[in-house]
C-alpha cells in the first residue's frame, strides 16, 4: 500500500487553498489528518519539537495516521554523523511520544557530504529495533554496492528523490518499506507536477514495494502544489492497489 501525504502541513499560503479561510490555524492538522493518511514533519529538521508536542500530535489525529519526522540537522549537518549517539537519544526521546504514529526517520544528508560509510553505520546503528529509517544521500560518491549493502544490512531504505522530473537517486530497494520525496515538477503553474509524472512514480513504488508499504510525500509547497499533487498521486495510487489509500477519495 502507497501512503501518501506532504512534507508539512503548516504553510500560511495554503490558507484557501486548502485550509478553508476561517479554520483556525490550531485546528489545521486535524483537517490535513482527515484527507491524508501520514505527513512528513520535516520543521523538526530546523528545531526539535518538545516530547509533548509529538503527544498532541499523536492525540489530534486518526488511530492509522502516521508522522514521518526529518531527523534534526544538528546531527546530519552540524556534527555531519559524527558523534552520533546522543543527538539520536535527544530524538527519540522526544518523537517515540507519538508511540504507534511514529512513521520513518529521515535522515537527509548534505549534498557536500561525501560517502562515509563507518559514519552512517554507526548512526544507523543508535536508533531502536523496530525504527524505521529512511536515508537520502545526496552526493554522487553514496552510489556504491557499499552503501546499498550497508542500507540493507540495517534494513534502513534508500530514499527515492525527484526534482523536475527527474530522479535523483537510484531505485534501490534496500528495505520492507520504501520512501519516495518529489521536491520539483515541470508542469504548469510552477512547481506542480503533472498526472502522468505522479502515474509514474505511482506504478514504480508499486512495482518495487508491492509486497510491502510505501511512503510519498510531495515536497513541493509552494503555493499549495504539494496538495494538490498528493491527491493527484493518492487516487493513482488507489487505482493501482485497488484499494483507496486515505485521502483519495476526498480530492
Amino acid at each position: 500500500m502507497i501512503v501518501v501525504g506532504t512534507s508539512g502541513w503548516q504553510y500560511k499560503d495554503w490558507r484557501g487553498r486548502f485550509y478553508p479561510m476561517r479554520l483556525p490555524q490550531r485546528l489545521w492538522l486535524e483537517h490535513y489528518a482527515e484527507r491524508f493518511g501520514a505527513v512528513e514533519a520535516n520543521g523538526a529538521f530546523y528545531r526539535l519539537p518538545e516530547r509533548e508536542t509529538f503527544a498532541d500530535w499523536r492525540a489530534r489525529t486518526p488511530r492509522d495516521f502516521r508522522v514521518a519526522v526529518k531527523m534534526s540537522r544538528y546531527l546530519t549537518h552540524v556534527k555531519r554523523l559524527r558523534e552520533p549517539a546522543e543527538p539520536v537519544a535527544r530524538f527519540m526521546g522526544r518523537a517515540e511520544a507519538l508511540g504507534e504514529k511514529l512513521g520513518p526517520v529521515l535522515l537527509q544528508l548534505p549534498p557536500t557530504l561525501r560517502a562515509e560509510h563507518d559514519a552512517l553505520d554507526e548512526t544507523l546503528r543508535q536508533f531502536p529495533r523496530g525504527v524505521r529509517v529512511a536515508v537520502e544521500p545526496r552526493h554522487p560518491s553514496w552510489w556504491t554496492p557499499e552503501t546499498r549493502r550497508l542500507l540493507e544490512r540495517h534494513g534502513a531504505a534508500l530514499c527515492w528523490a525527484d526534482r523536475r522530473s527527474r530522479p535523483l537517486t537510484p531505485r534501490w530497494r534496500t528495505a520492507d518499506f520504501g520512501y519516495l520525496r518529489l521536491h520539483e515538477g515541470r508542469a504548469a503553474p510552477w512547481p506542480h507536477y503533472g498526472r502522468d509524472a505522479l502515474t509514474s512514480w505511482v506504478r514504480r513504488l508499486t512495482e518495487t514495494f508491492g509486497d510491502g508499504d510505501a511512503y510519498l510525500f510531495l515536497n513541493n509547497d509552494q503555493g499549495g502544489a504539494a496538495v494538490g499533487d498528493a491527491m493527484t498521486a493518492a487516487r493513482a495510487a488507489a487505482r493501482a492497489s485497488r484499494k483507496a489509500p486515505k485521502g483519495s477519495a476526498r480530492a
